[in-house]
């Protein structure tokens, strides 16, 4: 199963798309905050990151930036998922090391485009 990191706080929002996710045949792992994130990021070695910008303790442009800045981690793609859809949010975000962008609320059927695009799952 290809594992997926979840860094999300919202408990309904990290719920929801999780179950969504464990549907779609992925191993969800789950991150509550930025720190947590980066270091699970480090220890479970994600194939891929789903990383909420709004986070106690870390924010994720700055969980971002640390994923991205360890040889061990930068590989990983960090695909950031916000509320905020300003083209300035997106810029920001691809900034601190995004690989992708997409908004809330999910859209699964688009978040799944994106998840096996970057994962190299196309049929």
């Amino acid at each position: 199963m290809t594992k997926i990191l979840l860094v999300e706080d919202n408990e309904m929002n990290r719920d929801m798309l999780s179950r969504r996710l464990a549907r779609n045949g992925f191993e969800v792992v789950i991150a509550v905050n930025g720190q947590e994130g980066v270091d699970l990021a480090l220890s479970e070695k994600p194939a891929l990151i789903l990383m909420d910008m709004s986070l106690p303790v870390l924010d994720g442009w700055e969980a971002t930036r640390q994923v991205k800045a360890n040889p061990e981690t930068a590989g990983i793609p960090v695909i950031a998922l916000t509320a905020h859809a300003m083209a300035s949010d997106r810029e920001q975000a691809m900034a601190a090391g995004c690989d992708d962008f997409d908004t809330k609320p999910v859209e699964l059927p688009r978040l799944l485009e994106k998840i096996k695009t970057r994962l190299g799952l196309q049929e």
